[in-house]
């Protein structure tokens, strides 16, 4: 499993042709240069951008506010592999943590599966141990 999270400093839009990467809750209408960037190099690995595919309030989608604390930008992304993206469960910034930046801090939940494969579960079964024999003398005795 890839996982890449990172300040990327893109801005990720909601352009159509890249639904099948980004998700319809950006924060922003269009992507900037770094925005296709970061678009274009998830297509090329096969990766999702999960931070783009939760719906939440606004003041829970940015991640950065400059000196002014007008502006809000989504720049502040996690990416995953496809296969894996159904791990992610969310994705929000949590605006109240003290980090001593200007970035709010991005929060994900994640699940894994682990599966064990056949032959290691074969490998690991062991004989069953009777104790209703323990209650018989003659198994006392031995």
């Amino acid at each position: 499993m890839k996982i890449l999270l990172r300040d990327f400093n893109a801005k990720v839009g909601g352009e159509n042709i890249f639904k099948l990467t980004i998700g319809n809750e950006s924060l922003h209408q269009d992507s900037n240069d770094n925005g296709v960037r970061i678009v274009s190099f998830a297509i090329s690995k096969s990766l999702a951008v999960k931070s783009t595919m939760f719906p939440h309030r606004n003041i829970h989608k940015y991640t950065w506010t400059p000196s002014d604390g007008k502006t809000h930008n989504q720049i502040d992304h996690i990416l995953i592999d496809r296969r894996w993206q159904s791990s992610i469960l969310e994705v929000q910034s949590c605006r109240g943590a003290d980090c001593d930046t200007d970035h709010y801090l991005v929060v994900a939940k994640l699940r894994e599966r682990l599966a064990v494969s056949t032959q290691a579960a074969q490998k690991f079964d062991v004989e069953r141990i009777n104790l209703w024999k323990l209650n018989e003398l003659k198994v006392w005795k031995q």
